[in-house]
């Protein structure tokens, strides 16, 4: 097993101009963190110097360090000698870019999430970035994967290489950017020296604009309507001032746009509450009258992601490319039946997001506690997860209570990726996806109660 220090290395994560990412497994506790190595590419050391690129990985650290907020991702450890340079950080296995499904090729289409989780990343972001602001710090490169987000559902800011405090001028080339391309201030790509807090601002409306219509503001800026007919145009006008090309039009600071935001929350929440207080409820029995049965596969397989989308049924956004009308019913305060797939299905699953191996465990607790004519429990295929899975919710979707618990958002399926890793569900966000054994998620066991029957059986 190869090594940084004292550190095994697990993984590659991701490599930069100034240094490589590693996943590494800490010695005694086992505990897996991030480890950022000083490894410079040669461009980047002939346009700085290998001097300026070390003052500033160490600037990084010590930025990160001395910041201490949920919404920052936190340092543990720090190495400078013998050659090696290094620091140690939370991991997590998620990123607000991995969520959306931004790809290499950022210009492409990216999933569009639901009013409210667009809402909570984006002000989760915004706390992070009043803590940093009245540090004094311009992050200068905020962007999805610059976002990570926990088992929790909770984001934090990462990766402050090009970070600057008040005042410090970048020392760089002049043709050497600061930033990502589409995310990075129009001042910033001009000039990166004279930027302040706005041009942190900017990016965070990009990205609330793309978390609601799965785009890119370019030229032509689609209303957010086009994608939410709920929303109305202060949604629009909040993107418009966040991403004003003149910073003098921008939120002032990182506090008046989540002042705002909040606004949009509260318009939000009227909103639901109006539609749900004039709603008829629908006739479930209408509804599943004419349901016929379905059989899902239920024994786990291994695809690798060039199959998948084909077996799995999927679109290239990783979502069903047709959705379920289940059959619902409660068995008990902790159970489900689906009449549509003969599934019993746990109500919540486990309380506390597990590995792969754990999650296994898991369900041979459930098996040993129950009786022994009881229909074992099994962790669900990813077509089982699929049959769960909703379309984007708009207002008068949201005025029923669910069926199942809303803890468990990212839940672990049966079927592997490869011998280390395996797919999962985000049943909120309504997508699958892969994920290394070591990764945090949960689980919502099932069992096959029956072959699928009608409503009337």
């Amino acid at each position: 097993m190869k090594t940084v220090g004292k550190y095994e290395i697990r993984g590659l994560l991701g490599k930069g101009g100034m240094g490589v990412v590693y996943k590494v497994r800490m010695p005694v506790v086992g505990k897996l963190v991030a480890l950022k190595l000083l490894a410079p590419h040669p461009n980047l050391v002939s346009l700085l110097g290998e001097a300026e690129i070390h003052r500033r990985f160490v600037a990084e650290a010590v930025v990160m360090a001395r910041l201490k907020h949920p919404n920052i991702v936190a340092i543990w450890d720090f190495h400078d000698a013998q050659d090696l340079t290094f620091f140690v950080m939370e991991y997590f296995c998620k990123n607000l870019g991995a969520v959306i499904g931004e790809t290499y090729r950022v210009e492409t289409a990216s999933r569009v999430l639901n009013i409210d989780k667009a809402l909570h990343y984006t002000g989760e972001i915004l706390a992070g970035l009043q803590r940093l602001h009245h540090a004094g710090i311009v992050h200068r490169d905020i962007k999805p994967y610059n976002v990570l987000i926990t088992e929790q559902d909770t984001a934090k800011i990462t990766d402050f290489g090009l970070s600057a405090l008040h005042g410090e001028t970048f020392g760089g080339a002049s043709n050497l950017k600061v930033g990502s391309p589409y995310y990075a201030a129009p001042e910033q790509e001009a000039d990166p020296n004279q930027v302040d807090r706005r041009a942190d601002l900017y990016p965070v409306g990009v990205m609330f604009y793309r978390m609601l219509t799965g785009e890119l503001p370019l030229e032509e800026r689609k209303s957010l309507r086009t994608h939410h007919p709920d929303l109305d145009d202060p949604w629009d006008d909040f993107v418009a001032r966040a991403m004003a090309e003149d910073r003098q039009h921008r939120f002032p600071t990182a506090q008046a746009m989540a002042t705002a935001l909040d606004d949009l929350k509260r318009d939000w929440a009227k909103k639901k509450e109006r539609v749900c207080t004039y709603q008829h409820p629908q006739n479930a029995a209408a509804l599943s009258s004419d349901l016929s049965p379905i059989r899902l596969r239920r024994r786990p397989i291994k695809v690798r992601p060039s199959l998948a989308r084909e077996r799995f049924g999927v679109d290239d956004k990783w979502r069903p490319q047709t959705y379920m009308q289940n059959d619902f019913h409660l068995l008990s305060n902790e159970m489900v039946k689906d009449n549509r797939t003969g599934l019993r299905w746990e109500r919540r699953g486990c309380p506390y997001p597990l590995t792969w191996h754990e999650a296994h465990e898991y369900v041979t607790g459930l098996n040993r506690q129950g009786p022994a004519e009881a229909p074992e429990w099994r962790l669900p295929t990813i077509e089982e997860l699929l049959s769960l899975l909703t379309e984007i919710p708009r207002a008068g979707d949201l005025c029923t209570e669910p069926v199942f618990g809303t803890t468990q958002r990212w839940l672990w399926s049966g079927d592997r990726r490869s011998y280390v890793a395996a797919w999962y569900a985000n049943i909120e966000l309504g997508y699958v996806a892969w994920q290394d054994f070591s990764c945090y998620y949960y689980v919502r066991a099932v069992s096959s109660i029956a072959a699928p029957f009608s409503t009337g059986s």
